[in-house]
């Protein structure tokens, strides 16, 4: 490893190992770090019945050839497995079972410090750790008193344990949708919502909706365009989870104000009796660990502009919407990996040398 031009990767995911890609081609030599033990992200953590909402060939990174029929929608397991052959590809170290636990300064570079001790040298970084590993639950009055179970959706796997229960799902997302699907088909099952459930139909024209993101350049819209565009959360949709609401198989109720004992306390100040409320509320970067550099808002949210940091040396490759609608997919992340690798390289490789220093000779006359 040449240390000059040492970039550390934080995160063995499909953000994590396309920055490796583009770092190697940038001329960087990058090591990953992942806390898992396989470079496959957060994938195998998601419930059981996961399938992308894109078909194979919408779903793909650069190199490998995605497996199977490219109109098929991938299953939680082959995701990744596809993710871990992409791993295999790269001439690249990546190191499993390595939590970073905090990045500082470390005169012109950073000193990465994992949690069993030892202290890496980076001349940059890369935080790659991803949209889905830090899960979001809003605190709502009288959940400390709540004698049901709260969960996330980061805690499901499939809906066996809650047979036969009332369950009520937060949230208005493709994730609640599919869950509150799949538990409405053994238990009483509500979802609860702040607006109605916006669908879009999964099928166009014949075709999944994707290859309309594509053909139309919308994948690429950056997200201040897209906030004026797409105002609520979307759920895409064949028809089988609007006509469960139809039907009354999948409630939807305006959101819960908070819990009374076994209760929840509904927005008409009735009270229900639910056994478990599973939040289906998103998730927010893992970022903590970047806290010594003061790269971060006080929300914990990173300070960058497209990927680039505010912090010389530090960039970022997966956050939602970091430049377009698709940042954060499969088949979008590589673009951004690629965009910020450029400015990285060139901090690594000291383009700053040839910036004149000594201003106390800029605009003196020549002897």
């Amino acid at each position: 490893m040449t240390s000059s031009n040492n970039v550390i990767i934080v995160g063995g995911g499909q953000s994590g190992l396309t920055a490796a890609l583009a770092a190697s081609r940038a001329g960087l030599y990058p090591v990953v770090l992942e806390a898992g033990d396989r470079p496959s992200g957060t994938w195998p953590r998601y419930y059981d019945s996961l399938r992308l909402f894109s078909p194979w060939q919408f779903s793909s990174l650069p190199g490998p050839e995605f497996p199977g029929d490219p109109d098929a929608y991938p299953a939680r397991d082959e995701v990744a497995d596809y993710v871990m052959r992409f791993a295999s590809t790269l001439d690249v170290e990546i190191r499993t079972d390595t939590r970073v636990v905090s990045i500082t300064e470390a005169g012109s570079g950073f000193a990465v410090h994992t949690a069993a001790g030892e202290v890496m040298p980076a001349a940059g970084v890369v935080a790659a750790s991803g949209s889905f590993g830090n899960s979001h639950r809003p605190t709502l009055p009288g959940v400390q008193g709540f004698t049901g179970e709260v969960l996330h959706v980061a805690d499901y796997r499939n809906p066996a344990p809650f047979a036969g229960k009332r369950v009520v799902v937060v949230g208005a997302g493709n994730s609640a949708v599919q869950i509150g699907y799949e538990l409405a088909q053994v238990a009483t099952t509500t979802l609860a919502t702040r607006q109605p459930v916006c669908f879009i139909d999964q099928i166009v024209n014949g075709r999944d909706l994707h290859h309309a993101l594509a053909s139309t350049g919308f994948d690429q819209l950056p997200p201040q365009w897209l906030a004026r565009l797409v105002t609520g959360t979307l759920v895409l949709d064949a028809g089988k989870y609007r006509e469960a609401l139809a039907s009354g198989l999948l409630e939807r109720r305006n959101m819960f104000t908070g819990f009374d004992g076994e209760n929840v306390v509904w927005a008409d100040g009735s009270r229900e009796h639910v056994d478990v409320v599973l939040f289906a509320t998103g998730y927010r970067p893992s970022l903590d660990y970047l806290r010594p550099l003061g790269a971060l808002a006080a929300d914990g949210t990173p300070q960058h502009a497209g990927g680039i940091s505010t912090h010389p040396g530090l960039v970022y490759v997966g956050l939602e919407f970091q430049r377009s609608f698709s940042s954060n997919t499969l088949r979008g992340v590589y673009n951004d990996a690629e965009h910020v690798m450029a400015p990285l390289a060139a901090h690594v490789q000291d383009a700053g040398r040839i910036i004149v220093t000594d201003t106390a000779t800029l605009g003196e006359p020549a002897a």
